[in-house]
């Protein structure tokens, strides 16, 4: 079954599979990477941060550009406007690519203003140099006020949402201002495959825990980037589509009485290195 897509504001359209990349490095993230884009995954999530430009635009040289969906993220700390035209730059360039198709702020930062840092996203959309742009780690009470500021359109909010951690308000106040939502750590670090309510939901559909975990944040409305570097998960992982979860399983697992939190900022971790 193809991966589907989501529109954007601009109309582009998202994959709403994706590999996440923050830990794939080295020969080995090169090939994990590789694999995917062989298996069919075109959605590829990386940012500066994670210091892997370089072997994500080694894994997508050769292939036709317009095939693929690139996300990037500047961090929190070089927020300021020449600092994200400077940070775009230098990820175009290490990923060997002319734009990429979503850029991100990595985490927000209150000691920048964010008319500064939207201004500079609107300034590299007008460029050409990216074609759509958003948040990530963005709360509901920060997704407000940056929505009343900036004055390009919110594409996408990429945040830590799965089974384990329902964030019901901040889904649909994204859904109401058309901004989609991009779930990291979907499959909760792996916690989901021990919790009883998907395990069970599992067994009655002949699914793993994990395909039951993105189903249900697919139909959701969120675009999922879960992580690995196994063959066989890449394409478990690819098996989450032309089959559903019905109500009653969507409410067993909404009703999961459990808030657990796995990505609490550390912002040394999303520091720009020296390199630049």
């Amino acid at each position: 079954m193809p991966i589907r897509f989501v529109e954007l504001p601009s109309g582009d359209m998202m994959p709403t599979l994706g590999l996440g990349t923050s830990t794939l490095k080295g020969e080995e993230g090169l090939e994990a990477i590789r694999t995917a884009l062989e298996m069919g995954y075109r959605h590829i999530d990386t940012a500066d941060a994670y210091d892997n430009h370089e072997i994500v635009g080694r894994a997508i040289e050769g292939r036709e550009r317009e095939d693929l969906f690139i996300t990037s993220k500047v961090p929190p700390d070089y927020l300021h406007y020449d600092e994200v035209l400077q940070v775009c730059d230098a990820s175009l360039l290490e990923l060997g690519t002319d734009y990429l198709d979503l850029f991100l702020i990595h985490w927000p930062n209150p000691n920048v203003p964010m008319k500064q840092t939207f201004d500079a996203l609107g300034e590299l959309m007008a460029l050409g140099k990216i074609r759509n742009a958003g948040v990530s780690n963005f709360q509901p009470h920060r997704l407000r006020s940056a929505v009343g500021i900036a004055d390009i359109p919110f594409a996408n909010n990429q945040v830590e949402v799965h089974p384990l951690l329902y964030q019901r308000e901040l889904l649909e106040l994204c859904h109401e201002h058309s901004i989609v939502v991009t779930a990291y750590c979907p499959l909760a670090r792996g916690k989901v495959f021990d919790e009883p309510v998907i395990v069970r939901v599992a067994e009655k559909h002949g699914r793993s825990p994990a395909q039951v975990s993105l189903r249900w944040l697919l139909q959701k409305g969120c675009v999922v980037i879960p992580r690995s570097r196994k063959e066989e998960h890449l394409r478990e992982n690819m098996e989450i589509y032309g089959w559903e979860l019905d109500d009653e399983d969507m409410a067993a697992i909404d009703g999961i009485e459990r808030h657990e939190r796995l990505v609490n900022p550390n912002f040394e971790e999303f520091r720009r290195s020296d390199r630049a």
